[in-house]
């Protein structure tokens, strides 16, 4: 298993890790920068983090899902550093689901133009699955404040989802 051989130090069983998960780690980074320069550096340093932490790699859960939550930490980090935390960034309905490649993209935009807050809770909840406690934990919220944020992105996606692409940049500086 790869996984074992790069706990005992083997950089090639980890550079398999890497590449079988690097696009699943650059992701979620670029769903919740919104930025794919920053994606990139999220990612990087995601599996920088890893490679130092991987004796703690305990096994308790899939490998994939310890690097996942490793690059969220690595995206909320970097978040800390580059400007003051916004505690509440907003609250929602479900919006329509995307049905063709336009609509996909659409989305996708919606999306990367949420504020922050309400972009990291909408993609930790509702792209990837964690529940309003785990999302609350790994963003430093409390469950109540994940709801009203979740709540928040879906109303602001059904808005601009509905308007089109001109009330997007108009709604984008939330």
């Amino acid at each position: 298993m790869a996984v074992r051989r790069a706990r005992k130090g083997d950089r090639r069983a980890f550079e398999q890790l890497y590449r079988s998960h690097v696009g699943q780690v650059y992701g979620i980074c670029l769903r919740m920068t919104g930025q794919p320069a920053e994606a990139e550096d999220c990612a990087q340093e995601a599996f920088i983090q890893a490679w130092s932490k991987l004796a703690q790699f305990r096994g308790d859960a899939a490998f994939g899902t310890w690097l996942h939550r490793i690059a969220v930490n690595a995206v909320l980090a970097r978040r800390r550093r580059n400007r003051p935390e916004d505690p509440l960034d907003g609250a929602a309905e479900p919006a329509a689901p995307a049905d063709s490649p336009a609509d996909q993209s659409d989305l996708e935009a919606a999306v990367a133009a949420l504020p922050e807050g309400a972009r990291h809770v909408f993609v930790l909840l509702a792209v990837y699955g964690y529940t309003h406690e785990e999302a609350g934990g790994m963003l430093g919220i409390a469950a109540g404040t994940c709801k009203a944020q979740l709540h928040r992105a879906r109303r602001l996606l059904a808005e601009r989802l509905s308007a089109g692409p001109a009330h997007t940049e108009e709604r984008n500086s939330d």
